[in-house]
């Protein structure tokens, strides 16, 4: 079994029921980034460790989080030996709006990934997009670079949509079957 790390910021609690859920499909370990966007101790090691790493954060003004950037910054030091390269990487975001630019988010996450030397998986999922389509559907605002939510911004985080908790769920699925054919030796 491969092992996998979810690194992720959560400003309100949406983006931690979500990588909760992409960490019970992947079967991994959590990593959360602190409100002052710092790691718990030993987790950078847990990454150096891991097979894949799965970004997440919130989609904030068409980014990810403050938080997470301080988080992305501080990579510079695997980046400089090149210790993420040939990892897996995987990401994930909501926002409060239907498209809030969540792709700005996963485009940023791709191009950290990209730096680091890794190899991107997607959701690999068809969109939920015929009449009969609802927000219960998997995948059912259409995105295949990584799992999206949205989190409408009067909703508290047990009020999330099932479909994408089951989205993230499954896409969590997709990173281990993934990383378990390319840690295959």
């Amino acid at each position: 079994m491969a092992n996998i790390a979810v690194v992720y910021h959560s400003g309100y609690g949406h983006t931690q029921r979500q990588a909760q859920a992409v960490a019970e499909g992947a079967g991994a370990q959590l990593i959360a980034i602190d409100a002052d966007g710092n790691l718990p101790e030993g987790a950078w090691e847990q990454l150096a460790g891991a097979d894949a790493i799965v970004f997440g954060s919130p989609t904030y003004m068409g980014g990810p989080s403050w938080q997470f950037k301080k988080f992305a910054d501080a990579s510079s030091k695997p980046w400089y030996a090149s210790a993420w390269k040939d990892k897996l990487f995987a990401g994930f975001t909501n926002s409060a709006s239907t498209i809030g630019d969540k792709t700005s988010t996963l485009n940023y996450f791709i191009t950290l990934a990209m730096q680091h030397g890794g190899v991107w998986v997607g959701t690999g999922m068809m969109p939920a997009n015929a009449k009969a389509s609802t927000r219960d559907d998997l995948n059912w605002l259409g995105v295949w670079s990584g799992a999206a939510s949205v989190s409408p911004s009067d909703a508290s985080p047990k009020d999330m949509f099932e479909g994408d908790l089951r989205f993230a769920e499954a896409f969590g699925q997709r990173v281990a079957q993934t990383a378990a054919r390319w840690t295959r030796k």
